[in-house]
C-alpha cells in the first residue's frame, strides 16, 4: 500500500475514531450526577451508600462485557476483514445508545445495564481500528500513528463530555434530559456507519486460519502471559490501565461529592483534559516518538503520571484542579500510545487483530474491576480511588523498568 492511500485510511480512522469517542464519551458527566440525584427515577429507591456500589457496577458492567467481545471481534477482523467487523461493531453502539436513551427516560435500572452490557461486548471498534493502523505502518510508525489517532481520543474527549454536559441540562433548555446525549450518540454512530460503509478501504492483506475460542478473552490472556516476549508488558499494561481506571472513572464522585459539581462542571473539566490528551498525542507524542523509542518514553511517563495523581486530593477548590490536569493529561496521552505501539512490535504480522484484541481485553478488565472495588473505597473517603490510582501506576513503572526488555524491531 503506497504511502498516498494509507495517509487516507489513517486520515478516516482518525474521524472514525473521533466520532466514536465523541458518542462515548457524551456520557462521562452524566452517570455520577444521574445516580446520585434522589429526584431522579433510577436512584430514588437507592440508599446513599448503595448509590456508591450501584455506579461502580454500572461503570463496570461495559468494561466487563467488553472483555469477553473485544477479543473475540479482533480475532474475526483478521479472518474476515477490518471493515466488515467494524461496521458490525458500530451497529451493536448505535442499538445500545438507542435503549439507554429509553431506559433513562423509563426510570428503567434493569435495561440500562443490559444496554451497558450489550455495548460493551459489541464495541471492539476501537481495538478493530488499531489493526488496520498496524495493518498500514511499519514498525518505526507505529508510535507515532497510534498517538495520532490517540489524538482523535482527545478530540473527542474535548467535545463529547462538554455537550454530553450541556445537552443533559435543562436549565439551558427545557426539553434537555439525562437522555439527550445520547439520542445525538445514536445519530452520530448511524453517520459513521455510513462512512466507513462507503469510504474505508478494506487493509488486511494476509487473512488469519487460526480458531476463534467463544473465551478469547481468557485464553488470549492466558496464552500471552505464558508468552515471554509479551509478558512483561501486558502485566504492565494491565496495571497502568487497572491504576488510571480508579482515577477516571470515579473522579466524578470525587467532583459530585466533594465540590457538589453538576452534569455541566464535570463535562467541562473532562472536556478541558481531553484539550490536553490531544494537544499530547498530536503534537508532543508525535515530537518525542521520532526521537525516542516507546519503551524509553514510557519510563518517564509512567513515573510522572504516578506523581502527579495524587496531586488531584490536594485542592480545597475546584478551580485548581485546572492546574493539575495537564500535568496528569499529558502523562496519560504520552502512556497509551506507547504502550500500544510496544505491544504490537512484539506481535507477529499475522495476529495484530488478536495481540491488539487482548490488549483491549486487557484494558476491559482493567476498567471493570476499578469501579467494583472504588465503589467500597469512595464510601470510606472519596479521595482513596485517586490515591489507589496512583500507587498502582507506580507498581506498573517498576516493573516496567526493572523486567522489560526492548524488542528488536522497536526503533532507538
Amino acid at each position: 500500500m503506497n504511502k498516498a492511500n494509507s495517509k487516507q485510511i489513517l486520515w478516516l480512522l482518525f474521524f472514525t475514531t473521533f466520532l466514536e469517542l465523541l458518542g462515548l464519551s457524551l456520557a462521562i458527566p452524566i452517570f455520577a450526577p444521574l445516580l446520585f440525584n434522589s429526584s431522579h427515577a433510577l436512584a430514588a429507591n437507592i440508599g446513599e451508600q448503595s448509590r456508591h456500589i450501584v455506579y461502580g457496577l454500572l461503570i463496570a458492567s461495559y468494561p466487563l462485557a467488553q472483555f469477553f467481545g473485544t477479543p473475540v471481534l479482533g480475532a474475526l477482523s483478521d479472518r474476515y476483514g477490518r471493515k466488515p467487523l467494524l461496521i458490525f461493531s458500530r451497529a451493536g453502539t448505535l442499538v445500545s445508545y438507542l435503549v439507554i436513551a429509553y431506559s433513562i427516560a423509563t426510570g428503567n435500572l434493569l435495561l440500562l445495564f443490559i444496554a451497558r452490557l450489550f455495548d460493551g461486548f459489541t464495541g471492539g471498534n476501537i481495538s478493530v481500528a488499531q489493526s488496520a493502523i498496524a495493518d498500514i505502518s511499519e514498525a518505526k510508525d507505529k508510535s507515532k500513528n497510534f498517538g495520532f489517532i490517540g489524538m482523535a481520543f482527545g478530540l473527542g474527549f474535548i467535545v463529547g463530555p462538554a455537550l454530553g454536559g450541556i445537552l443533559s441540562d435543562p436549565a439551558i433548555v427545557s426539553w434537555f434530559s439525562y437522555s439527550t446525549p445520547f439520542l445525538l450518540a445514536a445519530i452520530i454512530t448511524a453517520l459513521n456507519i455510513i462512512w466507513v460503509a462507503y469510504k474505508l478501504p478494506e487493509t488486511l492483506a494476509v487473512k488469519s486460519k487460526h480458531a476463534i475460542h467463544p473465551l478469547a478473552g481468557i485464553v488470549n490472556i492466558r496464552r500471552s502471559i505464558l508468552d515471554p516476549a509479551l509478558r512483561i508488558i501486558f502485566i504492565v499494561f494491565f496495571l497502568y490501565t487497572f491504576g488510571f481506571n480508579f482515577f477516571s472513572q470515579f473522579f466524578q464522585v470525587y467532583l459530585v461529592k466533594a465540590f457538589s459539581a453538576n452534569q455541566r462542571d464535570i463535562g467541562f473539566i473532562f472536556a478541558y483534559i481531553g484539550i490536553w490528551i490531544a494537544l499530547t498525542q498530536g503534537v508532543t507524542n508525535r515530537f518525542v516518538a521520532s526521537r525516542f523509542a516507546p519503551d524509553k518514553i514510557l519510563r518517564i511517563s509512567l513515573f510522572m503520571l504516578a506523581m502527579v495523581l495524587p496531586l488531584l486530593v490536594l485542592p480545597n477548590k475546584m478551580v485548581y484542579l485546572y492546574l493539575i490536569m495537564p500535568f496528569v493529561a499529558t502523562f496519560s496521552g504520552l502512556s497509551m500510545p506507547n504502550s500500544t505501539a510496544v505491544i504490537s512490535n512484539c506481535a507477529p504480522s499475522d495476529k495484530q487483530g488478536e495481540i491488539l484484541g487482548t490488549s483491549q481485553s486487557l484494558q476491559a478488565a482493567g476498567m471493570a474491576l476499578p469501579p467494583l472495588i472504588a465503589g467500597f473505597l469512595s464510601i470510606l473517603d472519596t479521595r482513596l480511588p485517586i490515591i489507589t490510582a496512583g500507587g498502582l501506576i507506580l507498581i506498573a513503572w517498576l516493573i516496567f523498568v526493572t523486567m522489560f526488555k526492548s524488542p528488536k524491531n522497536d526503533v532507538v
